[in-house]
């Protein structure tokens, strides 16, 4: 059964993979209305009669995610029932399916309703955090037969702190990145890293648009600022321990990645291979950080559980 665990969790990541650059790419090519109004059928057909450019990237991307969500859901159930006994297993079993299907409720809402552009840019965040619970639960199973193990790795509680905030920046930041997309703001701004290199302080011209891009341009720059300091300090500090090594490492060349690609963007003129680069680039960034939140946590359990036996010592001698 662990095999079988094994290669599911592995399809059910790739699968997310897809789910969030098919997204993507929906936003990206203005598909959204590719099958009309209608939803789970395209144009009120179950196999449309009039195909072109638009219907296929839409079409394509509900089966994908279709067939994603099935296996999500079998990786799930399987996981719960054999290796339940295994802290996080349940949580991140919930956690996957919850968000997958809230996702989904989501872009059928935007089909049928037509939702404002803020309420869809939270399409891309929650599907990034059923990805990560999908990316995580693959660790826990390939963690059972001790291949693959970090449990000797204690984070401090400052550290670990810092961890969780810049998590939940980086989906702040991913947000606004999806709101400059939905609000067609993504030339609105021809040159980076100012809208206007030549008058870069001449805020109060902005439209809202330019307010947008921009306002996502500060919050990305202090993300790509907060990772590189807490790299630094986490490399230096765990220098001994691999994985936060290598993990902070690859984290860093991410988010310099996903700034390159951001500029790119602007200086390709929306090129679509690029855009797509920089979907799939925050979304391995934003994996790395779950890992070490997963890190993180087994560290405050063991934290508690060594403090526990001093507080049983202390109550016992009063």
């Amino acid at each position: 059964m662990v095999k079988t665990l094994k290669w599911l969790s592995v399809l059910a990541t790739l699968g997310m993979v897809f789910v969030l650059i098919g997204g993507a790419l929906v936003t990206k090519t203005e598909s959204g209305d590719g099958c009309g109004d209608s939803w789970p059928l395209c144009k009120g057909e179950l196999v449309p009669s009039q195909i072109d450019f638009e219907l296929i990237i839409e079409l394509s991307h509900r089966l994908v995610s279709g067939s994603v969500g099935i296996i999500v859901l079998l990786l799930a159930f399987l996981s719960w029932k054999y290796i339940g006994d295994i802290r996080e297993v349940k949580f991140l079993s919930f956690l996957s399916v919850f968000f997958l299907v809230l996702q989904g409720l989501i872009g059928a809402a935007a089909v049928i309703w037509q939702q404002s552009d803020f309420v869809l840019a939270a399409h891309f965040g929650i599907s990034l955090i059923s990805f990560a619970a999908i990316f995580l639960l693959m660790l826990l199973i390939f963690e059972i037969d001790k291949k693959f193990d970090a449990t000797s790795l204690h984070i401090n509680k400052r550290h670990r702190y810092e961890i969780y905030l810049l998590t939940a920046y980086t989906l702040l930041v991913v947000y606004t990145g999806a709101l400059v997309r939905h609000v067609n703001a993504n030339l609105v701004c021809g040159d980076w890293p100012f809208c206007t290199n030549s008058s870069p302080l001449n805020i109060a011209s902005y439209s809202f648009e330019q307010w947008v891009q921009m306002g996502h341009r500060l919050a990305a720059g202090i993300l790509f600022f907060w990772t590189l300091s807490l790299s630094i300090r986490l490399i230096k500090k765990y220098r001994s321990h691999k994985v936060m090594v290598w993990g902070f490492g690859v984290t860093l060349a991410l988010i310099s990645l996903q700034v390159f690609f951001g500029a790119m963007i602007i200086f390709s003129m929306l090129n679509l291979g690029i855009a797509l680069m920089h979907a799939l680039v925050i979304t391995c960034y934003f994996g790395m950080l779950s890992y070490f939140i997963l890190l993180s946590n087994r560290s405050a359990i063991m934290e508690r559980k060594n403090e526990r036996p001093e507080e049983l010592t202390n109550t016992n001698s009063k």
